[in-house]
């Protein structure tokens, strides 16, 4: 049987204004020595090229009509799928008019991948400011892909955030509220379902035959018996007795102080933490630079990078792409672990 073609990543460019063609540029300079896996960008060819030479980065732009010609063209050329709506060059200073362009790019890579023209999303970083103010109802880029997979499914979808390093992958199961809500919103079917999908995709996707999670408590050192807090005997071990009976490896709650030196990384797979901050800052502080966020949950594999867009260095050559670059190997590695990618 002959083999299937490879496919290329998709690659949004996210905003303009930030840091996004800039590390997407350097990345492909370095696609060489890295050996970096096919990938093209979502982008306005015109846009990139009066960022490559503010730069002065000589990188060799190449409109593509369609996905099948970016793996040809990678190697000499970057290619390039051009928008509809152009986006007006302003490193530094986001721009409410170029909204509609990267709007544009998130929706064309999903659609991509979904049709089977590319093998995963990868986006850069996108601002919510000048997209509010061009009228995006959304609450983030991650709600904005789960609506687009739910519209493709006919379903609802929930995605799951989860920090990917060399050293750690840690899942919030709330992530962008206030601290002071975290307590409330916290319940034992939001603890199920997280770990019910990442255990799943563990499997599916990074080829973990039989994922182990370590689920944090909320409270100092768990709760300490009640003493410091009921939440983790009434919502998190209830939680995690029920993940048990249906076989999922799962245990806890573990005091957060206690889960993230090496020894006690090495006993798991995930670590399945209660809030935005216990899981991000041990991810960050582990891997700054090569940390990826993944979406879990969708129809498609998404990663990106763990960082914003960077207006304060956006255009200015000091944006390092080692994110960018990890994000698109890990998204071919999880292509290529998925079943039936390629033969």
């Amino acid at each position: 049987m002959s083999a299937q073609p490879v496919l290329p990543l998709a690659v949004s460019i996210g905003d303009p204004s930030g840091i996004g063609p800039d590390v997407a540029l350097t990345a492909w300079l370095k696609r060489a020595e890295l050996a970096l896996p096919p990938f093209m960008l979502i982008a306005d060819p015109d846009q990139l090229a009066a960022r490559a030479r503010h730069l002065g980065l000589e990188v060799p732009i190449y409109t593509i009509n369609t996905a099948s010609e970016a793996t040809q063209i990678l190697t000499q050329q970057l290619p390039v799928l051009p928008l509809a709506n152009s986006h007006k060059e302003s490193p530094g200073t986001p721009l409410p008019e170029n909204a509609a362009g990267t709007i544009e790019a998130i929706e064309r890579a999903v659609a991509l991948t979904l049709r089977g023209e590319s093998s995963a999303v990868v986006t850069c970083p996108i601002a919510k400011k000048p997209l509010y103010e061009a009228g995006f109802c959304h609450p983030g880029h991650t709600e904005f892909l789960a609506e687009l997979a739910s519209g493709y499914l006919g379903r609802t979808v929930t995605p799951i955030m989860m920090l990917a390093g060399p050293q750690l992958r840690a899942v919030p199961v709330t992530i962008h509220i206030p601290l002071a809500q975290v307590s409330s919103a916290l319940t034992r079917q939001a603890i199920l379902e997280v770990s019910r999908i990442t255990a799943r995709e563990l499997k599916e996707r990074f080829g973990i035959a039989s994922p182990r999670l370590a689920i944090s408590g909320l409270n100092p050192h768990a709760g300490e018996g009640g003493a410091l807090g009921k939440e983790d005997d009434a919502i998190i071990r209830p939680a995690i007795e029920e993940l048990q009976r249906e076989g999922i490896n799962a245990w806890g709650p573990l005091p957060a102080d206690t889960m993230f030196h090496a020894p006690a990384r090495a006993t798991y797979d995930v670590a399945i933490c209660m809030y935005h901050d216990q899981a991000l800052i041990p991810a960050k502080a582990l891997a700054f630079d090569e940390t990826v966020n993944v979406t879990l949950g969708l129809p498609f594999i998404r990663t990106s990078p763990d960082h914003g867009t960077a207006f304060d260095i956006a255009g200015k050559g000091i944006a390092r792409p080692d994110s960018l670059i990890s994000s698109i190997r890990l998204a071919d590695k999880l292509a290529e672990n998925t079943a039936g990618h390629r033969s």
